[in-house]
């Protein structure tokens, strides 16, 4: 078994063990908003497995999840980090009508267009990093920094940092580097997974150590 094959499964798994984490540790979360990231990792999973078995239908895969799965990715985190943590309903209310706004230009312009490879990917990371960005502003000003492994979203914005934020570069110039930088494509593919393996084990350890009334 070659290292990317190695990496491929890993992901899979990795994913599967958050998943599964969020069923077990369900009870310690089912009181609070937390519940649905717990929900979302489960369905997020089903989506994945169904994708395997989307090329024996008539359904396109990147159809599958260009239009629903990675949107809904995306509206989810806007849901999680601002009406749940940041508490700014608006924030999320805003960020979500904007990210669906943006499939107008896509659809118009860069479906043909592919300066930028994934136009809905890299408007949703930029959406994204700004949410990042004021989680980190929040965790660093809170009284409770120095306790900081108990704090869920402490383990969430790391592992979305290291996947989503880490990896905009690749998804937005994906053709020029596969076709003009070959070396650096398949580094950053490896960063690509291993990155998304590092975030699902983190998403993980959201729910282990995680504290329920944490502030």
């Amino acid at each position: 078994m070659d290292f990317t094959r190695f990496l491929e499964i890993a992901m899979t798994c990795s994913e599967a063990i958050a998943a599964l984490t969020a069923i077990v540790y369900y009870r310690k979360v089912k009181d609070s908003l937390y519940r649905f990231f717990a929900i979302y990792l489960v369905v997020i999973l089903g989506c994945e497995t169904l994708g395997m078995f989307i090329p024996y239908t008539s359904v396109p895969k990147h159809l599958f999840f260009n239009y629903f799965v990675i949107p809904l990715e995306f509206i989810f985190f806007f849901w999680l980090y601002g009406y749940l943590s940041l508490k700014n309903k608006n924030l999320f209310y805003g960020f979500a009508a904007i990210y669906i706004l943006s499939f107008i230009p896509n659809e118009l312009y860069f479906l043909k267009n592919k300066y930028i490879f994934s136009f809905n990917y890299t408007f949703g990371c930029l959406l994204l990093m700004i949410l990042v960005i004021l989680e980190y502003y929040k965790q660093i000003n809170s009284e409770n920094i120095l306790n900081f492994t108990k704090n869920r979203m402490f383990y969430i914005n790391l592992g979305v940092t290291l996947f989503y934020i880490g990896t905009l570069p690749l998804w937005t110039f994906y053709l020029q580097l596969y076709w003009e930088h070959r070396y650096f494509w398949d580094l950053y593919i490896n960063y690509f997974r291993i990155s998304a393996i590092i975030m699902y084990f983190l998403f993980a350890s959201s729910f282990i150590w995680g504290k329920q009334n944490y502030s």
